[in-house]
């Protein structure tokens, strides 16, 4: 792993903010997501220097590619001029997708009771589910393979296992941190921590 490296949430999506559980599910950037990614995008010019020496790598999901064009563009660079990455996909939420966590305890009561009980090795019910342990596992190969100066956007989930990968923190902790939309996270000597002021 090479230094530095970036690691950006994508923008609020309309489902984000009615906390609806997205996963692999397709959304689109909302106006406050356009407008946080545009953010994270002008904090990035000033960090970065020349961008043109940087690697960009998205999640190949609509709401991920939107933020990194609108990063990229805040850049200076050509928006589409970036690698997707499928191993660093949103974790699948299987047949809650789509649903809150009140929608779930309604149809299912329980859901989310059983889910807290150790929210890091829970996997959802339906096809292609994931806990965060196997996401974090999906995830490694790829984290460790960075081998040079990259901007890489992706999701909640995949920024939990960075910390859970890089700085030792526990699954529980892991999974149910905050993970900012309007920040930018840094990947430096091992470890990932925030880019301080939010």
């Amino acid at each position: 792993m090479s230094d530095p490296i970036y690691l950006v949430r994508h923008g609020q999506t309309d489902w984000n903010a009615e906390q609806r559980l997205q996963g692999q599910s397709e959304t689109d950037l909302n106006a406050t997501g356009r407008q946080q990614a545009a953010a994270n995008g002008r904090l990035l010019s000033k960090l970065v220097g020349d961008a043109t020496r940087f690697e960009f790598v998205a999640s190949p999901m609509r709401r991920t590619r939107q933020t990194m064009e609108i990063i990229r563009g805040e850049l200076g660079l050509a928006p589409e001029g970036y690698e997707t990455e499928p191993r660093i996909v949103e974790l699948s939420f299987g047949d809650w997708e789509g649903s809150t966590f009140p929608e779930l305890d309604l149809k299912i009561p329980g859901s989310s009771s059983a889910r807290d009980l150790d929210k890091w090795n829970y996997v959802p019910p339906g096809q292609g589910a994931e806990s965060y342990a196997m996401l974090a596992e999906r995830v490694r190969p790829w984290l460790f393979s960075l081998a040079g100066p990259t901007i890489a956007v992706s999701h909640g989930g995949i920024v939990r296992a960075a910390f859970h990968l890089l700085n030792g923190l526990d699954g529980g902790e892991a999974s149910s941190m905050d993970i900012p939309q309007d920040r930018v996270a840094l990947i430096s000597n091992g470890r990932i921590d925030w880019i301080s002021p939010r």
